[in-house]
């Protein structure tokens, strides 16, 4: 899952990847956290693909990102 959130950022595809990385770190989460918690959200994704055999939705993909995450401590 981290080679997924690499190559995301590496593409910048999609972009929200991104934009969630630096609001994670602007948040306090260190760097590996914040690929971590968006490995989850690639995970989750992944998982309700394979439950429901469903496509893939980059919107829904996308609203997890966006859905607010852990506090750091």
């Amino acid at each position: 899952m981290f080679e997924v959130v690499e190559n995301q950022l590496r593409d910048n595809d999609p972009p929200e990847t991104r934009v969630t990385l630096d609001r994670l770190v602007a948040e306090g989460h260190s760097v590996s956290e914040a690929k971590r918690l968006i490995a989850c959200v690639v995970v989750a994704e992944m998982f309700h693909v394979m439950k429901h055999h469903e496509p893939y939705d980059q919107d829904r993909f996308v609203a997890g990102l966006r859905a607010p995450g852990p506090r750091s401590e």
